[in-house]
């Protein structure tokens, strides 16, 4: 019988530490420290962003609060009057309310319009067909040049009384009008220009489409659904999450539309008022009148009405949103 011993292996306590050995692993662990934090080099890259938000963002913002309780023309120091601009505004002031007029009538009608032949074209478009992306193209082109001068100048030669609508109606044997001279008519010109601008919700809901499941369409086609019970009962619920966004989106675009309005109407706002969108009104009082503390009055209430829409947007979206769990 063979017995097999164990060689047991004594181990030594370690040497204390020498002073010079423990400043060593302090500086191992400061400079540890320093790479896992990033010292201050990430605050250096986010100083700019971080002045302009205070610097161009936060600060206006509270300034033209202020400015709002004050009577200010940039020509003399500023006066506090309290509530009296909004007083003004609320009360004694009849263009104000004819420019929140013409701007719900321009939200209210041009939004919803402009959003369904955005979804209109977007499902025509959605088609593996060769030079597919030349028409994509071609009806986003409008939207590239957004509300340039340049597009309004020539709204307004088409709309006008010897433009080029009046020429296409002449076809038919109908008598034309000067579309843009007309308390009638001119606001509508302006929803047409942002209907016609309809390229970016576009883009959007063709990448939703893109995003639909293809085996759900191919389930409902077996089933015998027809085009228009697929379009209500699968496009439109799975693309209500898209629907939401270019609301909100297009929503606050349309309140804060000034460019065509100013150019198609000199910047009077006229025929009586009828194209005083709130932006264009809002400049003609800081800018033209230098009613600096009225006009952020008016700024004020813009951005509580958008801000408004948009809470209630968020609420209602609970009810007809529905997101994939």
């Amino acid at each position: 019988m063979t017995t097999a011993k164990t060689d047991e292996v004594v181990k030594e306590p370690p040497a204390p530490a020498t002073p010079s050995d423990q400043r060593e692993r302090d500086r191992m662990r400061r400079r540890l420290a320093r790479r896992r934090g990033g010292g201050w080099w990430p605050y250096l890259f986010l100083a700019p962003w971080f002045v302009g938000l205070f610097g161009l963002t936060i600060y206006p913002m509270l300034d033209s609060l202020y400015l709002s309780f004050t009577n200010f023309d940039l020509l003399t120091p500023a006066k506090w009057v309290g509530m009296d601009n909004y007083d003004r505004m609320f009360t004694d002031d009849p263009v104000f309310w004819d420019s929140v007029h013409a701007t719900l009538l321009y939200v209210v009608v041009s939004v919803p319009l402009k959003l369904a032949l955005a979804l209109g074209v977007a499902m025509l478009l959605n088609r593996d067909l060769k030079g597919i992306g030349l028409y994509r193209a071609a009806f986003y082109l409008p939207s590239l040049l957004g509300g340039a001068v340049a597009v309004a100048i020539v709204w307004r030669q088409v709309f006008g009384g010897d433009g080029l609508f009046n020429d296409f109606l002449a076809w038919f044997g109908i008598k034309g009008q000067d579309w843009i001279s007309s308390p009638d008519t001119a606001l509508y010109t302006l929803i047409l220009l942002a209907i016609w601008q309809f390229g970016t919700p576009m883009v959007i809901f063709l990448a939703g489409l893109k995003q639909l499941p293809k085996d759900v369409y191919e389930a409902a086609a077996i089933d015998g659904a027809r085009p228009v019970t697929r379009f209500f009962k699968i496009t439109l619920p799975l693309l209500t999450p898209i629907v939401f966004f270019n609301v909100v989106l297009q929503i606050i675009d349309a309140f804060k539309t000034f460019t065509p309005a100013f150019v198609i109407s000199n910047g009077s706002g006229g025929p009586l008022n009828s194209t005083m969108l709130y932006s264009l009104y809002l400049y003609k009082k800081g800018f033209t009148d230098l009613q600096m503390g009225y006009a952020s009055a008016l700024a004020w209430v813009l951005f509580l009405v958008i801000a408004g829409f948009t809470a209630v947007n968020f609420i209602a979206s609970r009810y007809w949103v529905h997101y994939d769990d």
